[in-house]
């Protein structure tokens, strides 16, 4: 056996060749032929043969402050030249100092923060401690929701693409999501006054299968994977107290909505005021590094008596960069650029529907924007085909986009939140040339 050590191909072909060849299939990237990226600052992007790109999409949604942020990159290198990495087993100072801000940030008396890789594994962490804290073992969830790639997070997600086991785990339950735009109560366009019917599903679920005594009801904010769908008012308000009343807790899940990616709020569950027993969050947490959080009351926290350990979590690297990311964060006051910036995006959004009948629902808050398409505004059937045709044209205009929804037919927009006024002007334009190709 020989270690490879050849430089790596010079060409974007080359590039993809050997990704093909050595890399899982699974994780297939965007467009007919792949993109391959090889440098980025703020919203800008550049491909390996030279080409920009304005980047609404941000890595899904992570890079809060912009690719490769000054403050960010200086604060990792610092790091790097003084602490690596210690594991769980010793106190560092970067990982204190990032759970005492992240403390400041979060809502209500939720101060006590344990730090993982990634939002699957804040995942994992919030749901274990539900179990602990409550005694139960049961946990329900919207259908359409996405909560990453671990087989418990497979299963909690609920699109059939995304989970790849015929297997299902035990004490998992979906309810009715809160999707205003296909609403089950409403005729025809639905008026937002039914938060309480689609949270009333969590009482029959609960009722019918499960054993009476849940352990939590985890929910994002926001479904991102499936679409950016934004639950009516009082959806949340109502669900909490539904899930409290039978014992168990509300999670909420924050990895695509934190951080003032709503506007006007540090957390998406803020804008419904309701202050959850358990929050997770990543992504935009620090920028790109892998950064996953599970933060909750102290007296929850210390309901987890056994020992556990996170080798790479909180290590001293990724917590001086989710430092950085915050201290930036909060200089520019991201909640309230996000709400100027996302309602200039909106605004053209709108606009396009209005031109465009195949755009069948324009939705979101703040710098978390979708559009959904269909065949026509009548049948509102889904239509993945035209999505995918303005994927591939808004790549040609020299846009980057993303794609959601479970038949693939949402349009997701999620740039860094330090996009400027000009930017968003920009992205508009090359999106209503990219809406004209797919037309």
């Amino acid at each position: 056996m020989t270690l490879a050590t050849e430089p790596l191909p010079r060409t974007a072909r080359d590039v993809v060749d050997e990704h093909r060849r050595h890399l899982f299939a699974c994780a297939a990237p965007y467009y007919r032929e792949p993109l391959v990226l090889a440098s980025a600052q703020g919203v800008w992007a550049r491909d390996r043969d030279g080409r920009e790109y304005l980047d609404l999409f941000a890595g899904i949604l992570t890079t809060s402050v912009g690719h490769c942020h000054p403050e960010v990159v200086a604060a990792i290198g610092e790091q790097a030249r003084t602490l690596g990495h210690v594991s769980t087993l010793y106190v560092n100072e970067p990982q204190v100092e990032a759970a005492r801000l992240l403390a400041g940030l979060a809502p209500g008396a939720l101060t006590s923060s344990f730090f993982t890789n990634s939002g699957t594994e804040a995942i994992e962490t919030a749901v274990m401690l539900a179990c602990i804290h409550t005694g139960s073992s049961e946990i329900l969830t919207p259908r359409l929701a996405y909560s990453g790639r671990s087989v418990l997070a497979t299963n909690l997600t609920a699109q059939g693409p995304w989970r790849p086991l015929a297997s299902s785990v035990a004490g998992i339950k979906h309810v009715i999501a809160p999707y205003p735009y296909r609403c089950p109560f409403c005729r025809g366009r639905c008026t937002g006054a039914c938060g309480d019917a689609f949270a009333e599903d969590l009482v029959s679920v609960i009722e019918t299968t499960t054993n009476g005594r849940p352990a939590a009801f985890l929910a994002e904010t926001i479904l991102g994977v499936g679409g950016f769908i934004v639950p009516p008012p009082g959806y949340f308000r109502r669900a909490a107290e539904i899930i409290r009343s039978y014992g168990g807790l509300f999670i909420s899940d924050e990895v695509q909505t934190g951080f003032g990616r709503t506007g006007d709020r540090w957390f998406g569950i803020e804008h419904w005021g309701v202050e959850p027993d358990i929050m997770v969050m990543a992504k935009g947490i620090a920028n790109g590094m892998p950064v996953g959080a599970t933060l909750t009351r102290p007296e929850i926290a210390a309901s987890w008596r056994s020992k556990t350990i996170s080798t790479f979590g909180g290590n001293p690297i990724a917590m001086a960069a989710m430092r950085a990311t915050l201290g930036v964060l909060v200089r520019e006051d991201a909640p309230r650029r996000a709400a100027a910036r996302g309602a200039q995006l909106r605004r053209g959004l709108v606009d396009l529907a209005t031109r465009h009948p195949w755009i069948g629902d324009v939705r979101g808050m703040g710098l978390m924007q979708g559009l959904e398409l269909v065949v026509d505004p009548e049948s509102r059937k889904p239509d993945p085909a035209r999505a995918q045709a303005l994927l591939e044209a808004a790549r040609e205009e020299g846009l980057l986009i993303g794609l959601g929804g479970l038949k693939g037919n949402n349009l997701r927009l999620g740039p860094s939140l330090l996009i400027t006024e000009d930017e968003v002007a920009e992205g508009l334009r090359r999106l209503e040339r990219a809406c004209d190709r797919a037309a």
